[in-house]
């Protein structure tokens, strides 16, 4: 799981693209969600369960691949090599997702450990048992965000497991780093780590799962653009 420690918050303007393209994602289906257009102080209160997480982690990172031109399924690939697991029996499969797989919304990485929560509430409980034992070095939700290197981020930790704020976090930090460092292998690469020993295979797993997602989902396979363009 990444701990995306390399690089702090990137830049204004890198923030003001984060929660402008998120304030333009549709208000969800359904009358358990917020409309999103309330970002700027939405807790997403009524998100408890692990289905409606998915379910909302998924329509963000599609829009997120399509709004900042991220290639097709590599943020989901990124998601279900940070987050992914067995797919539970109360949770339907996805056709977003491999087969018997899911990312999973409350996530929390620490002490070397992966713990899969069942709800919000039960995610919270956990960062917050962590940092009282002095643990500061935390990943969370489905893109595992690290919260001692990103958590400035987000206003609170209810914030950083928010499906949008953190889908929108990693994928705006993604492209910064597509940027800096010319193309997306690079980009997942430092998503993970500075450290080449930690981040060439952590690249070699996330594109073997980005692979497969397009074979599984898609009838056409592209490949990751190696050159940056500003265009």
């Amino acid at each position: 799981m990444s701990i995306l420690n390399s690089i702090k918050w990137p830049s204004l303007i890198g923030t003001i693209a984060l929660y402008f393209w998120a304030s333009l994602l549709p208000a969800h289906a359904g009358n358990d969600v917020p409309n999103s257009s309330l970002l700027g102080t939405l807790p997403l209160s009524k998100i408890h369960g692990a289905a409606d997480g998915v379910m909302l982690c998924e329509e963000a990172i599609s829009f997120a691949e399509q709004s900042m031109g991220i290639p097709r399924k590599l943020l989901h690939a990124i998601a279900l090599g940070e987050s992914g697991r067995g797919l539970p029996q109360n949770i339907s499969q996805s056709e977003q997702s491999l087969e018997g797989m899911t990312l999973w919304p409350w996530t929390v990485m620490a002490e070397g450990k992966g713990r899969y929560l069942n709800s919000k509430f039960e995610a919270l409980k956990e960062v917050k048992k962590l940092r009282h034992k002095g643990v500061s070095n935390i990943d969370v939700g489905c893109m595992q965000v690290n919260l001692y290197y990103h958590g400035e981020a987000f206003k609170n930790i209810e914030e950083a497991f928010n499906p949008i704020h953190n889908v929108a976090y990693a994928a705006t930090f993604l492209t910064n780093l597509r940027y800096r460092h010319g193309s997306w292998t690079k980009a997942v690469k430092y998503y993970h780590s500075g450290n080449a020993s930690k981040h060439n295979p952590y690249a070699k797993k996330i594109i073997s799962l980005w692979q497969k997602l397009q074979r599984e989902t898609s009838p056409n396979r592209t490949k990751i653009p190696q050159t940056a363009s500003t265009n």
